[in-house]
């Protein structure tokens, strides 16, 4: 877009201009011209109702993959935590086939596992790569200096909104998120973070759910 077409699509923006009454059950915009996208939490939504589902009809394991979006119910039916893998945001979509392309593998029990990044929906025009996140500051793609954010938590529709919020904010302002927030009561939550040159971040809580695909690799635990 023109700076001007941007100019005027970042005046459309402002969750002031959403109103919401729970008593009528409605929701609209109030000025002409503004829409609302749920992609930022549709999924986590829908993984989060799954799993309700699975539990109303007695399901006592179970696993659900909506692109991105992971959410497990329980254990394996052996008993044992459903391993997660997490792509190596360096491979580009389709080149790798089986696993060379996993990053690392996540031990999860009644968790959902949602990765944000924007190595798979993206274009190139005169040379620069447009990635699908954009930043609402700029109106431009995100340009944070990270790659992906995994969010884990029980609450899918959270992660899927943290997954895209911190990969805007970037691995620093992540971490402190994380600090401040992550162990808010029912919406507890823990993060790895990968970083454009490649570092792998991981919060405490994950310290021993975490198998790197390669041993060579460094993981950098992020404390409290």
């Amino acid at each position: 877009p023109t700076d001007e077409e941007l100019a005027q699509a970042m005046a459309l923006m402002g969750l002031e201009d959403l109103v919401l009454d729970e008593e009528a059950c409605t929701a609209y915009l109030t000025r002409p011209g503004m829409a609302i996208d749920l992609g930022g939490i549709a999924k986590g939504y829908a993984s989060d109702r799954v799993m309700e589902l699975y539990r109303e009809y007695g399901v006592t394991s179970g696993m659900v993959s909506l692109g991105g979006n992971i959410e497990t119910l329980g254990t394996k039916p052996d008993g044992t935590d459903w391993k997660i893998g997490i792509r190596n945001p360096e491979i580009s979509s389709g080149s790798g086939s089986g696993t060379e392309d996993v990053l690392l593998a996540l031990e999860v029990e009644n968790q959902a596992v949602i990765t944000s990044g924007g190595y798979e929906r993206y274009f190139e025009e005169n040379g620069e790569t447009y990635i699908h996140i954009l930043d609402p500051r700029t109106g431009y793609p995100a340009d944070s200096g990270l790659l992906s954010v995994t969010v884990v938590s029980e609450n899918g529709m959270l992660a899927d909104a943290l997954s895209t919020s911190l990969y805007i904010m970037g691995e620093a302002d992540a971490a402190e998120y994380w600090r401040i927030h992550g162990n808010d009561e029912g919406n507890s939550f823990e993060l790895v973070l990968v970083d454009t040159s490649g570092k792998v971040y991981a919060t405490e809580g994950l310290r021993d759910k975490i198998e790197m695909r390669d041993a060579a690799q460094r993981l950098e635990i992020v404390e409290r």
